[in-house]
C-alpha cells in the first residue's frame, strides 16, 4: 500500500524532485507550495495521486487550511518533509524588517507548524524529514537569517525525535550541501550576487569551484530513509557534494 507524503516546497528544486521520486514508486503526494501555479503543474503531471496545496507556511491560518484539505483526500499522513525555505543572502543591517521575519517563520516556524498540523495524522512507523543546510557549519557570508533558521531546524530536529519516539514516529534532519539541476537558473539580484561571492571568497570559500549535488540525487536518498526498517534510525545526516 502506498504511503501519503507531504512536501514543502514542493513547486520546485529539491521538494519537485522528491514529489516526482516518490509517486513513481506508488506514493500519493500532497504539494504544499507558495505559488499555486508551481503546485497545480506538478501534479497535473504526476496524476491522481498527487494533490496541488497552495500555502505560504510563513502564514499559521494558511498552514490550517492545508491541512484540513490534505486529511479530506487523504486521511492520514505517512510522511512530512520540511523542505521549504527561503534563501536570500543579504547582510543583516541591510535586509527589511519584512525579510527577516518572513524568512524565521517559513524555514524555521513554518516547518514546526507544519510538523504540529501533520503529528495528529500521524501513525506508528511514520516520519518528519527537515532539510536543513551545510551553512549552519560552514561560514557563508550574508546568511545570517538563513544560517540561524537551519541551525534552529537542527535543534528542533533533536527535540521532537525525543518527544515523538514513544509514538513511533521518527524525526531525521538532513543537512543538505549546495543542490541544482540541468537548466536551473539562479535569481539572486546580481550586484548581491557578485557581493556574496566575493564574501565567500574572503572566507576562503571558491563557491563557481566546488562541487554542487543533484536534487534527484537527495531525492533517491530521501526515498532509501523513507523505506528505512522499523528497528533503525537516522537522526541527523550531513550531505556534502562531491564530483561524480
Amino acid at each position: 500500500m502506498g504511503k501519503t507524503v507531504v512536501i514543502t516546497g514542493a513547486g520546485e528544486g529539491l521538494g519537485r524532485a522528491i514529489a516526482r521520486r516518490v509517486v513513481k514508486d506508488g506514493d500519493s503526494v500532497a504539494l504544499i507550495g507558495r505559488t499555486a501555479s508551481k503546485v497545480e503543474v506538478l501534479a497535473e503531471e504526476l496524476g491522481e495521486g498527487a494533490l496541488a496545496v497552495p500555502c505560504d507556511i510563513s502564514d499559521p491560518d494558511a498552514i490550517t487550511v492545508a491541512f484540513e484539505a490534505i486529511e479530506e483526500r487523504f486521511g492520514t499522513v505517512d510522511v512530512l518533509v520540511n523542505n521549504a525555505a527561503i534563501y536570500d543572502p543579504t547582510p543583516l543591517d541591510e535586509a527589511d524588517i519584512v525579510s527577516v521575519v518572513q524568512g524565521i517563520n517559513t524555514n524555521l516556524t513554518g516547518a514546526m507548524l507544519c510538523a504540529r498540523a501533520a503529528i495528529p495524522l500521524m501513525r506508528e512507523g511514520s516520519h518528519i524529514f527537515n532539510v536543513s543546510s551545510e551553512s549552519v557549519e560552514i561560514n557563508y557570508p550574508m546568511l545570517t537569517i538563513y544560517r540561524s533558521s537551519k541551525a534552529g531546524i537542527e535543534q528542533f530536529t533533536t527535540s521532537l525525535a525525543a518527544e515523538l519516539e514513544p509514538k513511533g514516529i521518527r524525526v531525521t534532519c538532513l543537512q543538505a550541501a549546495s543542490m541544482t539541476e540541468p537548466g536551473k537558473a539562479y535569481s539572486l539580484d546580481p550586484e548581491m550576487g557578485m557581493r556574496f561571492m566575493e564574501a565567500a571568497a574572503k572566507n576562503g570559500l571558491r563557491l563557481m569551484e566546488a562541487p554542487i549535488s543533484q536534487y534527484s540525487s537527495v531525492a533517491d536518498l530521501v526515498r532509501v530513509l523513507i523505506d528505512l526498517p522499523g528497528d533503525l534510525h537516522v537522526e541527523h545526516l550531513k550531505l556534502r557534494a562531491r564530483k561524480a
